[in-house]
């Protein structure tokens, strides 16, 4: 779809179940540009955690955002746009997946507790647990800088809002 002369880097962040991963994979679709979930950058140890139920600490998450940092930095690096889902929770989070990598955009997936809860609850085969969404909104430090994307709606008109706003912003070239 889209012949991008600067490549970009699109971190979609959000709390779990805010539906990263399908918009994710939706935008890959329309855009032709490569997806990446950011937790199968999650070291084992980490993943072993959440199974169990157990919230990752900032020591936990730092080896897996330097995981993501690179990866972005190669991309970027090699001239290709890509998407990449990550929570991002925190300012530091965020700055530290930008540190040294240019042209990267924030699109934050907001929704409120009880939306994001019961499309957890139908979820399966995920380590993430319900139970951990609260703490998940504990962390979150709302981003001043991101595209803002309510989720109340269907994968596909959110794709098709991030699509426009994008092309309204110029980030997209027609």
């Amino acid at each position: 779809m889209e012949n991008q002369s600067t490549p970009i880097a699109i971190i979609l962040m959000g709390v779990s179940g805010s539906g990263k991963t399908a918009v994710g994979e939706r935008l890959s679709a329309e855009l032709g540009w490569p997806f990446f979930d950011g937790d199968d950058f999650h070291p084992p140890k980490n993943i072993q955690k959440m199974a169990r139920g157990i919230p990752l600490s900032d020591q936990d998450r730092y080896p897996w955002l330097d995981r993501l940092n690179e990866h972005i930095h190669d991309h970027l690096n090699r001239n290709i746009s890509i998407i990449i889902a990550c929570s991002a929770l925190k300012r530091s989070y965020r700055k530290r997946l930008s540190c040294g990598n240019r042209n990267m955009i924030f699109v934050y997936l907001k929704g409120d507790f009880d939306l994001i809860f019961s499309r957890m609850k139908n979820r399966t085969g995920h380590y993430m647990k319900e139970n951990m969404l609260r703490s998940q909104f504990v962390d979150m430090e709302e981003p001043r800088n991101a595209m803002l994307i309510y989720i109340d709606k269907d994968i596909s008109c959110i794709v098709d809002e991030i699509i426009r706003k994008f092309y309204r912003k110029g980030i997209l070239n027609a």
